[in-house]
């Protein structure tokens, strides 16, 4: 099975490293792909370029081979519509293969507004992390679309191309991007929060307000 998680990841840190791992785990996989978006469609502008925020992430999985970095988002331009990403992926991995993409609750709960949102499902798998917060609004379409397609087990993802869903609650580290671009810009220092070869580069470029010689 091939699965994705996409995201700013702006930056990477290790909330989004742990999860990656505890899906190769969970899933049973050998690898999970990380997908940069280009253009988040949903949200502001990124804190760093997209170039810059492919350069971390590549960091911060160098030496882990149970992740891999996609960059097809970044080459592609434009804004990131993940309908479009997964047929290019689904052209690349033939209709028979297993493909999973991974969602937080609160991403999940907005699905009805991603642009053809309603194909999504007979092209991949979605595998729904829970997240701290409110969850689904009862009776909402993202809602239905879980108790039509839900599953219990990951090894039902493994047996069909697409069309599932499966909701995993792993250990959650609570770090988010939003709180390490607010910790720099304020001089602060986030270290242990993201892997340290990420916070030496986002120093030595002077990303989200950190000073290069500072914030140590």
């Amino acid at each position: 099975m091939h699965v994705i998680y996409g995201g700013t990841f702006d930056p990477v840190h290790h909330g989004h490293l742990r999860l990656a791992i505890e899906l190769c785990d969970r899933l049973g996989v050998d690898r999970v792909h990380l997908l940069p978006c280009h253009i988040p469609p949903h949200r502001g502008d990124t804190g760093a370029s997209a170039a810059q925020r492919l350069r971390l992430l590549s960091l911060a999985v160098a030496g882990e081979p149970r992740l891999v970095v996609d960059d097809r988002e970044l080459r592609r331009g434009g804004a990131s519509y993940t309908a479009d990403t997964l047929r290019h992926l689904r052209r690349e991995l033939g209709p028979e293969t297993p493909l999973a993409m991974v969602v937080g609750t609160d991403a999940f709960a907005g699905f009805y507004r991603w642009r053809e949102w309603v194909e999504i499902p007979a092209l991949a798998h979605i595998v729904v992390v829970r997240r701290p917060g409110p969850g689904l609004t009862p009776d909402s379409a993202p809602a239905r679309l879980l108790a039509e397609r839900r599953v219990g087990s990951p090894q039902a993802l493994h047996e069909v191309p697409a069309g599932r869903i499966l909701e995993l609650n792993p250990p959650w580290l609570d770090i988010s991007a939003t709180g390490i671009r607010e910790r720099i810009a304020a001089g602060r220092s986030p270290r242990y929060l993201l892997p340290d070869a990420v916070w030496s580069e986002i120093r030595q470029l002077g990303l989200y307000g950190a000073c290069p010689e500072g914030n140590f």
